[in-house]
């Protein structure tokens, strides 16, 4: 396996890179996939069926779910800055940090389907409250598989130290978080904030 010094650690092989590259053509996937959430929420929003609609979202644990998230997203990039420094033991604890933001996030995220379905706006109350659902439960899927994947990453970082395979991996799980953090930003901003002002 031939090394380029000159490149980043996770990029410094061609399989490293060409990892990349896949990864990011999944990403297309799934920004397919959240698209089509999207475009059924929006189709279906004022389907309520005389259910609970838009009056439902309340402004705390937004607030707090999207502070969470967007601290998560920073912290991450710290953490693969100071993987390129070479800094294992700044990198595991940025990604760490990262990692038990997510864990507040999937919590308040919690308590707000608890408190959805104690006011009567369940999955299948309405076709509004089964597409919110459905599209706050796939992006916190994808945000308690971020939790499961990035403690493996900091396992593997522990026991194998910073090489070209374990920068490659991070910094792959890197894109995935900052994904993650785009597409909460598309539902704070077009499901929660839309929803509020109307």
């Amino acid at each position: 396996m031939k090394i380029d010094n000159s490149l980043p650690l996770e990029y410094s092989t061609e399989e490293n890179s060409l990892k990349i590259f896949g990864f990011w053509i999944f990403l297309g996937a799934e920004i397919m996939l959240f698209a089509t959430l999207f475009a059924g929420y929006f189709v279906l929003h004022g389907r309520t069926d005389g259910g609970p609609g838009v009056e439902i979202f309340e402004i705390t644990p937004v607030l707090a779910e999207t502070i969470l998230l967007l601290t998560s997203s920073f912290v991450i990039g710290l953490g693969i800055h100071a993987m390129r420094l070479g800094k294992q033991k700044a990198m595991m604890t940025f990604f760490a940090i990262t990692l038990l933001l997510g864990l507040g996030f999937l919590c308040v995220e919690i308590f707000e389907f608890i408190h959805y379905v104690h006011i009567g706006a369940g999955l299948q109350t309405s076709a509004f409250t089964a597409m919110l659902m459905t599209t706050l439960g796939t992006h916190g899927a994808h945000v308690t598989a971020g939790l499961f994947w990035g403690t493996f990453i900091i396992l593997q970082v522990k026991k194998r130290g910073l090489t070209p395979a374990t920068a490659n991996k991070s910094f792959i799980f890197s894109l995935y978080w900052h994904f993650l953090d785009v597409v909460w930003i598309f539902i704070f901003s077009f499901i929660y904030l839309k929803g509020m002002i109307s």
